[in-house]
């Protein structure tokens, strides 16, 4: 299974349209995975037109027509037993992965956004955290970004984040924020 993570697109303000980038990535998943602040409808419907199946959370700075329509949490499923986690706001970065990991105690992961910054921490045990920073609304971040998860049969996770200003290649590493 492959899930084109993104989060925090703040339609309209920051764009009516993804990347072409992104685009190509989303097209190309089984699920598209929206961590919130869609920021309005017009924006789940363009993921929605892409194809794949789509679920997505709201955020803070979502109109009422995004809250009424979607739920501030969510887990799906993944092979192998495994689960992930969504919400927007992860909180304060200090004790961040263990606060995610009580708030979703079923979960191997749990992909967050509000900050806009790229960001995968793992825990010994494999438990994972991940921001996949913008595609469309970068702040104070070097690149617009997004996230790739590939899940093999057993559910291990492979996460490969993405510059969607450079067509789509790996963002270099020590842009990724890696907090244990």
């Amino acid at each position: 299974m492959r899930i084109a993570l993104l989060g925090d697109t703040h339609f309209p303000r920051r764009g009516s349209a993804l990347p072409h980038a992104c685009l190509a990535e989303c097209r190309a998943a089984d699920l598209i995975i929206h961590t919130g602040d869609l920021a309005d409808m017009a924006c789940l419907a363009h993921l929605t037109a892409i194809g794949p199946p789509v679920v997505a959370i709201n955020g803070n700075a979502d109109d009422d027509a995004v809250k009424a329509a979607l739920p501030a949490t969510a887990e799906v499923g993944l092979s192998g037993g495994r689960r992930l986690g969504l919400v927007h706001n992860g909180g304060p970065e200090k004790g961040r992965l263990e606060r995610l990991r009580r708030r979703f105690p079923d979960c191997t992961a749990v992909a967050f956004g509000h900050s806009h910054i790229p960001l995968c921490a793992t825990a010994r045990d494999g438990f994972m955290i991940i921001n996949p920073g913008s595609a469309t609304d970068r702040r104070r971040q070097p690149h617009h970004s997004m996230v790739v998860i590939d899940v093999a049969g057993d559910g291990a996770l492979a996460v490969r984040f993405l510059n969607l200003d450079d067509d789509g290649s790996d963002l270099p590493v020590e842009l990724i924020r890696n907090v244990q």
